[in-house]
């Protein structure tokens, strides 16, 4: 049954996609290039409200039976007012996170917190005063995250699909028919949009996709592997690791350069592809690949040991800081890990000389 929520969301945010863009080309509403951009015309934005319009046809369908939905969906309004009021008239960055505030509160105030995580050698950790501040951070980081990585073609939407399928695939797992259907509708909404916005796109999803869509991720990952064990958290962070280590490296390059948090700048993941000579839908494609790796080793890490569990922890960590220094997220500069590499094989050739 949700493979037919699915479908009928994909078909109808193909469908909708070309009017959105219409209404969208009417009213003036799009994207300019200037010297931050990668585009070189005005390009339609306001696509994410045909995903958001494909996914409530799908919830009417669906009909979910429980508490948290009229709280997602109360949630996801607000999210939306602020992504259009955002793509129509450029707010400042203060205004869209109040909206991205509000919402969240709103998704706490209907259970989503972080409560307690059941510690891995044994114990619990309860949060207590400091569940809702750091339920609310997450909400918030993860909706910018996805709304930062969405600078190329096909990028946020490819990825947030990406991350989709990974969540449904492990609530089919553990036997969450909720999150699954859930999941499906929102992957059914995405990829059909996605048929539109892969390079060269005809329509952007604008603030009002990327946002919408980084909030409902941000409430599934809730959903699925809340108050479970440290493990769990762990696998919505694997599984989006691609735009948190995007975001990640993008705090520390501002910190760095002394400039302020919510500073544009052309340092991104995508950009520094662009910079290093992959084209436009190369790029994409291997964002796209990293994403499949992430989502690979979350479905390995649900179900490894708590020693696996820690190795594929350490080994990931040490892949993204050397994908970070090849590639020159942080600065082209910044190689710690890579001038040791470097130093050591610099010694090795030198023992071999004396010998």
């Amino acid at each position: 049954m949700e493979l037919l929520y699915f479908i009928i969301c994909l078909l109808a945010s193909i469908i909708l996609t070309p009017f959105v863009k219409k209404i969208a080309l009417k009213y003036r509403i799009t994207d300019k290039p200037n010297e931050r951009k990668i585009h070189t015309a005005a390009m339609p934005r306001l696509g994410g409200l045909a995903i958001y319009i494909s996914f409530i046809i799908g919830l009417v369908l669906f009909r979910p039976d429980d508490p948290n939905m009229i709280y997602m969906i109360i949630g996801s309004l607000i999210i939306l007012a602020t992504g259009i009021l955002d793509d129509i008239f450029d707010l400042a960055p203060r205004y869209k996170l109040l909206g991205q505030l509000l919402a969240a509160g709103v998704a706490v105030s209907g259970g989503f917190d972080l409560e307690f995580i059941n510690l891995p050698f044994g114990g619990q950790l309860e949060f207590g005063i400091f569940s809702v501040p750091i339920t609310i951070l997450w909400i918030v980081g993860i909706t910018n995250a996805i709304n930062l990585i969405d600078g190329l073609d096909g990028l946020a939407a490819g990825v947030s699909s990406i991350a989709l399928i990974t969540v449904s695939f492990l609530a089919f797992m553990m036997g969450d028919t909720f999150v699954l259907a859930i999941a499906l509708t929102l992957l059914g909404s995405t990829l059909g949009f996605l048929v539109y916005n892969f390079h060269p796109a005809k329509i952007f999803m604008g603030d009002t996709g990327a946002l919408f869509l980084g909030y409902m991720i941000a409430l599934l990952s809730l959903l699925g592997f809340k108050n479970v064990t440290f493990f769990s958290l762990v696998i919505p962070v694997i599984i989006l690791g691609v735009p948190i280590s995007d975001t990640f490296f993008a705090i520390i390059r501002r910190i760095i350069h002394n400039k302020p948090l919510t500073a544009p700048d052309q340092l991104h993941l995508h950009h520094c592809l662009l910079d290093s000579g992959f084209s436009h839908r190369q790029a994409v494609l291997l964002i796209y690949g990293v994403a499949v790796l992430f989502s690979l080793a979350a479905v390995i890490f649900s179900m490894a040991t708590v020693w696996g569990s820690l190795l594929l922890i350490v080994v990931l960590l040490i892949g993204i800081e050397i994908f970070v220094e090849v590639v020159g997220l942080v600065s082209k500069d910044y190689k710690p890990l890579l001038r040791i590499i470097g130093i050591k094989q610099n010694d090795r050739r030198i023992d071999r000389k004396r010998a």
